[in-house]
């Protein structure tokens, strides 16, 4: 701040030394003029001004060092009151933005918070004929029509269940259960959705549950094992899918194991971001690169840790590792 001040006083400065030099330069010239008392005279002035340099820069740099060190949380009054006319100036000048922009925020909350409640109505409509048509599908006779629709329905089963947790994500802390679950039915009631789409591919489940609960949310934790189920069986064919819960050390861990097309390893630390699809596969239109990126983010407030193995080719193993009882205290209250 001190470099600051100087070069923005740095015209008064050189003004003042212009003014000390010429006085030299004059009793230096004039044999009438005593250079000594004038050279006394300059160092009396040059040490005035120096304290009164001081003091300008403590009374001046008062105000901007708290514009320097605001936290940018529009809340004005942790701004130093301003001392001169100039500091008014920009007070008024940062307090008439902050206004604006509270105003255009509270705007913009207030558009996105409907646009979600349209959204998430507009889903929950939907949901009353996508039963109905379930409801349909499960009375045909046609297997291989029957078949087919009924793996459609489940893609667009999903994708909105996944547009409806993306919607309620932003909110998942004022959304948690966090209590002790039975991991056998709750995964077995995921298997259980895409079993159409699994008879389809062929695909089977071994199921090895060492570990039979976990500390977490019910219906959060169901959306986490359905993204990693998904992408399993969507990129397998007529195999087994691996799930297996055991313990290690303190913590619960809950793998889940494909022999699908693996995951090409330089794409491996880019597969939670959102958006994200894959580099190898770039032309597959099916993929939203949405599933994993909401499984992390849903994982963080439970305290999830999700881990990934991949061999290209061969298959991935995704490992959740679950919090212990204590890890939840700043949480919530078990």
């Amino acid at each position: 701040m001190i470099k600051a001040f100087l070069i923005e006083r740095r015209s008064w400065i050189a003004a003042f030394l212009f003014q000390q030099a010429l006085m030299l330069f004059i009793a230096f010239v004039d044999p009438s003029i005593s250079f000594g008392n004038v050279l006394y005279m300059v160092y009396l002035c040059i040490l005035f001004f120096i304290i009164f340099l001081w003091f300008r820069y403590r009374k001046e740099t008062a105000f901007y060092k708290s514009l320097k060190t605001w936290e940018n949380n529009l809340d004005v009054t942790a701004i130093n009151e301003p001392e001169t006319p100039f500091e008014a100036m920009v007070e008024r000048s940062i307090a008439g933005q902050t206004e604006h922009l509270k105003q255009t925020a509270a705007r913009h909350r207030l558009a996105l918070e409907n646009e979600k409640d349209e959204l998430m109505a507009w889903i929950h409509e939907v949901k009353t004929p996508l039963t109905a048509m379930h409801l349909i599908i499960d009375r045909m006779e046609e297997k291989a029509l029957k078949s087919q629709l009924s793996y459609e329905w489940l893609r667009i089963h999903l994708l909105l269940d996944q547009q409806l947790h993306q919607k309620r994500i932003s909110f998942i802390e004022n959304d948690l259960s966090v209590e002790f679950i039975q991991l056998q039915p709750l995964i077995f009631k995921e298997i259980k959705d895409l079993q159409s789409w699994c008879i389809q591919k062929g695909i089977g489940f071994d199921i090895q549950l060492e570990a039979k609960e976990v500390l977490s949310d019910a219906k959060w934790l169901a959306f986490i094992i359905r993204q990693l189920l998904t992408n399993a069986v969507k990129y397998s064919e007529a195999s087994e899918i691996e799930i297996k819960s055991f313990q290690k050390g303190e913590q619960t861990q809950l793998q889940v194991k494909d022999c699908g097309r693996g995951i090409d390893p330089k794409d491996v630390p880019r597969i939670f971001d959102k958006g994200f699809t894959s580099t190898t596969d770039h032309h597959d239109q099916a993929s939203t690169g949405m599933g994993l990126y909401l499984a992390k983010k849903a994982a963080a407030p439970l305290l999830i840790h999700i881990d990934v193995e991949s061999e290209f080719g061969a298959g991935t193993v995704f490992t959740l590792t679950f919090p212990i009882r204590n890890q939840f205290e700043h949480v919530i209250s078990v």
